[in-house]
């Protein structure tokens, strides 16, 4: 049992980009937020499996890694002082209030608990964990030469990189690997691809040019002494075979999402998802909301710029709950000086007219 309850306006569920950007919204609003994520660190996909990935789609950077976008967004949010749980996943929640008045106990696995006026979940798809390929004795390689994200391109510098996979991850990494590492093979199963058109143009261009290589086949045995790769042995679509020299294997099979302990909350869940209005992004329980890549809806589109769209409606509507009899009057950052007071924007000195 934990030593003492903490109560809070608002318990945000995931310390993703989506979560981190729902606390300035509701700091906005005065909302004060307490937030939870089973990762030891804030960012969630972002900096767990791919902090120095480019991001282009978020409005106003042309590109941002991974990283940089938390690091953005943990410092945009710094004036509200959030309080984090690092390390822990919400193992029970309980409704305590009534749909007008909202009201709930929440648990989590340390022992931690809280009693929030309104939940926000936004816990992207849940947990996750890597697909792994069929290869016999691969785990005794892992961490070692093969990896499932890239967390770091500097230990890829000078190596003989064999990715495997045909999706963006996939390719993506083929493109911002290929300047840093000795040589990159990208082995996919057959010769079309899931990923960006963009970027299979921009692989076959490199592979043209004898800047690196294709190969068209699967992994049936790997080489080496464990943990170091030397090699993979690969079976071509005609039943031949071949080998790729390699001493860092990437294989993006996809991720397997799990909902965990959200799929016993008695929510009406659609898919492994949670459905909600796309007016305020609430659930079919008053006082609980789902935000990111968690939710589904007609017309969702799971990216992070969607999910900071949602985090602002569904703040408006938090504010509702946790100040009923207080108006809420929409104001622009840019005009609003109490806003500006919060963020810490100094006044700007009136300008002297001319003579």
């Amino acid at each position: 049992m934990s030593e003492s309850l903490i109560r809070t306006d608002c318990l945000i569920i995931g310390a993703g980009p989506v979560g981190l950007f729902a606390v300035f919204e509701l700091g906005l609003l005065d909302i004060k937020c307490q937030l939870v994520d089973i990762l030891g660190k804030p960012g969630g996909q972002c900096s767990e499996l791919y902090p120095e990935k480019p991001i282009y789609d978020i409005p106003g950077f042309p590109m941002v890694t991974g990283q940089g976008l938390v690091d953005n967004l943990m410092a945009q949010i710094a004036p509200f002082g959030p309080t984090f749980h690092y390390g822990e996943m919400v193992s029970e929640l309980h409704r305590l209030g009534t749909p007008e008045a909202p009201l709930f106990r929440v648990k989590t696995d340390a022992g931690t608990e809280f009693e929030a006026r309104t939940v926000v979940i936004a816990a992207g798809g849940g947990s996750f964990q890597p697909k792994k390929p069929p290869i016999e004795g691969i785990e005794a390689y892992e961490g070692g030469s093969v990896f499932y994200a890239v967390r770091k391109i500097e230990p890829f510098r000078g190596k003989r990189v064999l990715i495997i996979g045909g999706g963006d991850s996939a390719l993506d990494w083929t493109l911002n690997l290929h300047p840093v590492a000795e040589r990159v093979t990208l082995l996919h199963r057959r010769d079309e691809f899931r990923a960006a058109p963009h970027s299979v143009a921009q692989m076959r261009e490199l592979v043209a040019s004898g800047k690196m290589d294709l190969a068209i086949g699967q992994v049936t045995r790997l080489e080496g002494s464990a943990p170091e790769l030397s090699g993979a042995l690969c079976k071509a679509a005609d039943g031949s075979e071949f080998r790729v020299a390699c001493n860092r294997m990437l294989p993006f099979f996809g991720l397997t999402m799990k909902l965990g302990p959200i799929a016993e909350w008695g929510l009406n869940l659609h898919e492994n998802l949670i459905p909600v209005d796309t007016e305020k992004f609430e659930t079919s329980e008053p006082g609980l909301f789902a935000i990111g890549d968690i939710n589904t809806y007609p017309g969702k589109l799971k990216l992070i710029l969607s999910g900071f769209h949602e985090g602002a409606l569904a703040a408006q509507k938090v504010h509702r709950y946790v100040f009923p009899e207080k108006r809420l009057v929409f104001q622009y950052t840019t005009s609003s000086t109490s806003l500006q007071r919060k963020l810490g924007v100094k006044d700007e000195p009136a300008a002297t007219p001319s003579a």
